[in-house]
């Protein structure tokens, strides 16, 4: 199953990504997260010129006679030094490719092709498990030629939950300047792991906020929260674009918290919900305003300036799923529950249980939700009833506009692409990512034509990448002109 996905804006990876070298720099870097985990001193490097010493004269004798001290010493024989193929007359070795006449093809040209990433292409981060493995797979989409590709990927030690970009250079390129491409995940783990994407092979992360020592992992389930680090699940993070030092996570421990990503450390610990805490979003312009949304059935938001002044919205007897932030209408954000509702609040009432509008979007819940930053009005939710849906909210009315059942399984993610607004990734239980290109829709196009500049397609392929074969997997519902649905309520919150 794929949990969760991640876009990466074009022109942020690098070009040629570095290979990761366990060097001695990087074994001491190891070494003292490890010594930090078991709150011990680093054990000292081990050099290669120590020598093997044996005690005892028996042992002695015994190994005299192969002369090993000197084993790995040039040997002569009538006056040449001895090869390996000592007895092979003729026969030349060369340390590359390079200086061997006879090889004109370059292998390291090769390579370098397969891991180019061009500044046209996006990168999709994909958090997969299977099998009881769980791996970061890392994708590049080449949008001219819908083309999707796994570039590389990262072994992770438990499921992952939620992924976060940043661009905050810290680890092995902390200092450094110009802007970084990490991804941070969140698991079952207390910890959060910060990865760098623009290194492949990669064994080891570069920074890792909450460690916590061997003996209190072992005993999660009875530890108590604290403001230092997570004692449970991490179920959402949120990178703060205006402070760009701050990562806000929330957890399974009931806590929100702060984390500074130039020491590393919990800068803040929030205590604001009575129950799991399953999302966390920073304002888009208010840099300091947070959001969040607990099982103990309430959303809440406060400027993390001032904690103790929480506004909270009652959401009835279902859990929520997902929060996002409305990039068109800075006062308002929706909500997605278990219960298969999309809720629409405005932030400026606080206590005001009844939302702007409710709509009845899924029969199951309501898992993913993403608000297109690029269409105003384009909503996409997808559900555990397998299906994926496109939503025309203008004017506060929602309208559907197409529903799709790509084969997927039960949806656990959908997302726009951040440069290109009618391309949206899609994945689930089923463990595929899909592209499916929105502007191949009639009825999509019909219904946000006007409202982007970038132009729309005019044909009916309905083309999805990597989509499945079987005709059968995939349902169409096209509205046309978009028909009002029932299951909503007006601005004043009455059904109708």
């Amino acid at each position: 199953m794929i949990s969760t996905l991640l876009w990466i804006r074009k022109g942020v990876a690098a070009e040629l990504p570095e290979k990761y070298e366990l060097d001695d720099k990087e074994y001491e870097r190891i070494n003292d997260f490890a010594a930090l985990q078991l709150e011990e001193e680093p054990e000292p490097t081990i050099k290669n010129e120590t020598k093997m010493e044996t005690e005892g004269g028996d042992s002695d004798s015994e190994l005299a006679e192969y002369n090993l001290d000197q084993y790995d010493d040039d040997k002569e024989t009538n006056g040449e030094k001895m090869s390996i193929f000592g007895n092979i007359k003729g026969l030349t070795y060369y340390t590359s490719n390079e200086e061997d006449p006879y090889i004109t093809l370059n292998d390291e040209d090769d390579e370098t092709d397969d891991i180019r990433i061009l500044a046209i292409d996006n990168v999709l981060v994909a958090a997969k498990t299977e099998d009881d493995i769980s791996q970061l797979e890392i994708y590049v989409y080449e949008e001219s030629e819908d083309n999707l590709y796994v570039h590389h990927d990262i072994l992770l030690p438990s499921f992952p939950l939620c992924l976060e970009w940043l661009d905050f250079r810290l680890g092995k390129k902390s200092g450094m300047e110009g802007g970084g491409n990490y991804v941070a995940v969140g698991t079952f783990d207390p910890e959060i792991e910060i990865w760098d994407l623009d290194t492949v092979d990669l064994m080891y992360p570069d920074a890792i906020l909450g460690r916590r020592k061997e003996e209190k992992k072992k005993r999660k389930d009875s530890e108590k929260p604290n403001a230092k680090y997570h004692t449970d699940s991490v179920m959402s993070l949120s990178w703060n674009k205006h402070h760009r030092n701050l990562l806000a996570s929330s957890s399974a421990d009931t806590t929100v918290k702060l984390w500074d990503l130039q020491s590393l450390k919990c800068a803040y610990s929030f205590n604001h919900h009575k129950d799991k805490v399953q999302q966390v979003a920073w304002h888009n312009i208010e840099s300091t305003v947070l959001l969040t949304a607990s099982f103990d059935k309430t959303v809440a938001a406060f400027d993390s300036r001032a904690p103790d002044n929480v506004a909270y919205w009652n959401l009835g007897s279902a859990d929520p799923e997902c929060i996002r932030w409305d990039p068109f209408a800075p006062h308002y954000f929706y909500v997605s529950t278990e219960a298969g509702l999309v809720l629409y609040f405005d932030v400026r009432n606080p206590g005001q249980n009844t939302p702007i509008f409710t709509l009845h979007a899924h029969d199951s819940a309501v898992t993913s939700l993403d608000i297109n930053p690029l269409i105003q009005g384009c909503v996409v939710t997808g559900s555990t009833d397998k299906m994926i849906k496109v939503w025309d909210v203008k004017d506060m009315k929602p309208k559907m506009v197409t529903s799709r059942d790509l084969g997927l399984g039960k949806i656990f993610s959908t997302q726009f692409c951040p440069d290109s607004p009618f391309q949206l990734a899609a994945a689930g239980s089923e463990g595929k990512v899909f592209i499916w290109d929105l502007s191949s829709n009639a009825g999509i196009r019909n219904s946000f034509k006007g409202r982007t500049n970038v132009p729309i397609r005019n044909d009916d392929s309905n083309k999805i990448v990597n989509a499945p074969q079987d005709d059968n997997s995939e349902q169409e519902e096209d509205s046309g002109d978009s028909e009002d649905w029932e299951d909503m309520e007006d601005d004043s919150g009455d059904d109708v």
